[in-house]
């Protein structure tokens, strides 16, 4: 993604993958195909890796806690990731329509969290009305805009947003505001 999708071209992604041009277009017909199956495997990876989480076998408040700071890691281990939602975000989710497996590779994402917040309002920790889906979008907003926008933000507040110390902290803010956002 670093030349972003209209500056990628096929010649240059077969000669870097080490592929035959002409296989990539039998396999995957055109450009656009050969993005949607990249932006697909992105997700398939962060969705497996969140798997590996076990999040239903955490406590409700730890499990919350746990996705945020491993989601919050993953876009700072993975920057190609977000490179790729916010070009696919450009173009107003173009590809990802097209996208047959997209609903349920999230799908088990979303149980999952409605399952910790269900547990965790029977234990008294969080609100029944918590939305699984906002709580979600939320952790992925607070990561996401942080690592857009840290060098610009690093200039204007005279803070160096992207030492090791300064991501940490923002790892544990993460949790901390939708562990905050979750209480009755």
């Amino acid at each position: 993604m670093e030349k972003g999708y209209s500056g990628a071209r096929i010649n240059e992604i077969a000669k870097r993958a080490g592929a035959n041009k002409r296989m990539l277009y039998h396999y995957f017909g055109d450009k656009e195909a050969l993005y949607l199956a990249v932006l697909e495997g992105a997700y398939v990876a962060i969705r497996s890796a969140e798997s590996k989480l076990h999040l239903a076998d955490h406590d409700p408040v730890e499990g919350i806690r746990e996705l945020a700071l491993f989601t919050w890691r993953y876009f700072i281990e993975h920057p190609e990731f977000l490179s790729l939602l916010q070009t696919e975000n450009l173009m107003k989710a173009r590809h990802l329509k097209r996208s047959a497996r997209i609903f349920d590779l999230h799908s088990p994402l979303v149980a999952v969290i409605s399952d910790l917040l269900k547990r965790g309002a029977a234990k008294g920790v969080f609100r029944a009305d918590a939305d699984p889906v906002k709580v979600y979008v939320s952790i992925a907003s607070l990561g996401a805009f942080y690592l857009s926008n840290r060098y610009t933000l690093s200039t204007i507040f005279r803070r160096e947003l992207t030492e090791t110390r300064a991501l940490a902290e923002w790892g544990d803010h993460i949790a901390h505001m939708i562990l905050a956002s979750l209480r009755p």
